[in-house]
């Protein structure tokens, strides 16, 4: 496993890290948490992304608890998490949900201290753009967070790039602690954003991103080629949303043509894909999630993949997938 500084900071993350969006608590329990935690802090991966929202909060509870039963010191790994859904999607209070202001952020990270039993969260992001509260008011917000010691770096998820250089620029102005990273989803078939939009950012702003969905939430494993499998992520209640673009013919044609180039590489389509995500130098990590041991050793075998994809690898690789691409 090889690391890589997020953006300019002197913060080192694993090129692979792990994440817990759909599986903690849904499909993974405490036990089976320390389990997968423990054997990809043995492949070398130090870095492992959450976020309040995920299973209402018990997601964040499962990662925790397996943290307490590893008894890591730490220093040694870093954990992530996400605002601005909230938890209280039901209930009437308008300042804990859909939101980034000031009186929300500063309940949150209390929140996801306790629930994960941790004295600082090392990575925080604001989940989503919020349109409803300046950026001033939330750039302070994060950077108090961070003065406060409850966390160490911030930074957005899904931001668009305009509103990416505000903040930083606000924070710039009044000195305060700037936005180091990006969350966005990044794959084969979902590239403008992170290819034309922010690339300006990334020398300008010295931007780093922890990238999500490297599979097109399992689209690039090939499962699908021939409908939604009984167990899947496409079968999920609350993944239905999922469906249609995980069916998609003109898609799963194309990942049976990046069979043959995984083929020759001896890997699977899916470390392919994960690579080649990786091999992106913008790209600090590439956060990857699994339900099952077998899934996790299956995903972080792609670091060995990622020295195999030269240019000319690359080349057939986006003959095939740049066309369908967004």
């Amino acid at each position: 496993m090889q690391y890589r500084r997020l953006g300019r900071s002197g913060l080192q993350v694993s090129e692979l890290s792990l994440g817990s969006w759909v599986t903690y608590h849904n499909q993974v329990d405490t036990g089976a948490a320390r389990e997968m935690l423990a054997a990809a802090m043995g492949a070398g991966v130090n870095f492992f992304d959450n976020a309040e929202v995920y299973a209402g909060g018990k997601s964040e509870v499962v990662m925790g608890e397996a943290f307490k039963a590893l008894k890591w010191p730490r220093l040694n790994y870093i954990v992530s998490t996400k605002f601005y859904w909230g938890l209280d999607r039901e209930g009437q209070s308008t300042n804990r949900k859909d939101t980034l202001n000031r009186k929300y952020l500063t309940q949150a990270i209390d929140g996801s201290l306790q629930r994960m039993g941790l004295d600082f969260i090392d990575l925080v992001y604001c989940h989503r753009p919020d349109p409803h509260t300046p950026i001033e008011e939330t750039v302070w917000a994060m950077s108090d967070m961070i003065t406060r010691g409850k966390a160490l770096y911030w930074g957005t998820s899904e931001w668009s790039a305009a509103d990416i250089r505000a903040a930083w620029d606000i924070a710039d102005r009044n000195r305060l602690h700037k936005p180091v990273m990006e969350q966005p989803e990044y794959n084969l078939f979902h590239r403008t954003r992170v290819e034309k939009e922010y690339a300006r950012l990334y020398e300008d702003l010295g931007l780093g991103l922890t990238t999500w969905s490297p599979l097109a939430s399992g689209l690039l494993t090939g499962k699908y080629r021939n409908g939604v499998p009984t167990g899947s992520r496409g079968t999920l209640e609350n993944m239905g949303f999922l469906v249609e673009g995980l069916t998609d013919a003109g898609k799963n044609t194309a990942v049976g043509k990046l069979e043959s180039i995984a083929a020759e590489l001896d890997c699977s389509v899916s470390q392919l894909a994960i690579a080649w995500v990786a091999r992106n130098p913008h790209v600090s990590t590439v956060i990857t999630g699994a339900s099952k041991m077998a899934q996790l050793h299956e995903n972080l075998g792609a670091a060995d993949v990622i020295p195999k994809l030269t240019p000319e690898v690359m080349a057939r690789i986006d003959a095939i997938s740049t066309p369908l691409a967004d």
